[in-house]
């Protein structure tokens, strides 16, 4: 059997991922972090940065009151019933749990000039996981598509990390062209009612999405989840989305039917771009009323150079 061509391989590459691709990230994985502390420039420093938790503290016992204690951990309810001074010792868990939750619905198979959404939305999920496994973190998923959600519960394991990549790469080579299924839009909502489900309190939530059909309810599953969890946002968009290109003639396709748009006049192109920076600015507004950050993601430049662009630093020598 011939083998591909270097360039069939690099144009399917763009258009469904790899195994092999998502596998080989981990090496690319540094640079950027979901820890709280962050870098000045950071879309989560600031007024963001207060909203992530770190890993927390596990209450492990109460005793006596030793010289060098500090007062504020004094549990003053025993110390008023004993009538003598205790305090609450703590340690510091060892691990977070991070919960990517990853759009490939029919939605994410566009792209207009690199890759596709649904690729771009992989990548991140990759870099994203090897990143939190090499910090010492629990990491799992939920990966879904037009008609399935797919769980990975959290641990700190590689072989966890391989499940998600293998459920990422069976939905993601699962779309195509095609009309759109009916239940697409509620598929978000569904996902983050699992997500819902399966985080209890103190876990960083990444929905990697293009976030597609976003109504109400999705503002208000995702109130609920950052209630008692952190909640990052990597919104994944094509630039055409967010301009037309320089053309007199548009075909526009929903995958059955198809309509001619008349694109000479400036007024359409004009109307385009409002419309979806519009949407966009909106959505941005009712997350961070909620302390949910918007990391925009576009299908051209390299991921993990936006990824350190929002959330990292330079690199520095001998440091990730």
């Amino acid at each position: 059997m011939a083998k591909s061509s270097p360039v069939k391989a690099e144009a399917d590459s763009a258009v469904y991922v790899s195994l092999a691709h998502l596998v080989a990230l981990e090496h690319k994985a540094r640079g950027f972090s979901y820890l709280p502390k962050q870098p000045v420039h950071s879309i989560l420093s600031g007024r963001h940065s207060s909203r992530l938790r770190g890993r927390g503290l596990n209450f492990e016992e109460l005793r006596h009151y030793r010289p060098g204690d500090d007062i504020r951990t004094l549990d003053w309810k025993v110390t008023n019933r004993t009538k003598s001074p205790h305090v609450r010792v703590y340690t510091e868990e060892r691990e977070r749990t991070v919960l990517l939750v990853v759009d490939q619905r029919q939605s994410m198979f566009f792209g207009s000039q690199v890759k596709m959404k649904s690729v771009a939305a992989a990548e991140t999920a990759a870099l994203s996981a090897w990143r939190v496994l090499s910090v010492g973190d629990r990491v799992g998923g939920l990966v879904f598509g037009d008609n399935e959600i797919k769980e990975i519960r959290p641990q700190r394991s590689r072989n966890t990390v391989m499940q998600l990549f293998h459920h990422i790469v069976e939905k993601n080579h699962a779309i195509g062209v095609g009309k759109r299924p009916d239940n697409n839009q509620q598929q978000l909502n569904r996902a983050l009612q699992e997500a819902e489900r399966l985080c209890g309190h103190d876990c960083l939530i990444v929905l990697i999405s293009d976030l597609d059909g976003w109504c109400d309810e999705t503002v208000k599953r995702l109130r609920r989840l950052s209630q008692h969890n952190d909640v990052i946002a990597p919104l994944i968009f094509d630039p055409l989305e967010q301009h037309l290109p320089d053309a007199k003639q548009f075909v526009v396709s929903d995958g059955d039917m198809q309509i001619a748009v008349d694109g000479s006049g400036g007024q359409i192109k004009s109307d385009y771009t409002q419309g979806f920076v519009s949407n966009v600015e909106f959505l941005q507004h009712e997350l961070q009323r909620y302390g949910i950050p918007v990391l925009p993601i576009n299908t051209v430049d390299p991921v993990l150079d936006q990824l350190r662009a929002a959330v990292g630093a330079k690199l520095q020598a001998g440091r990730s």
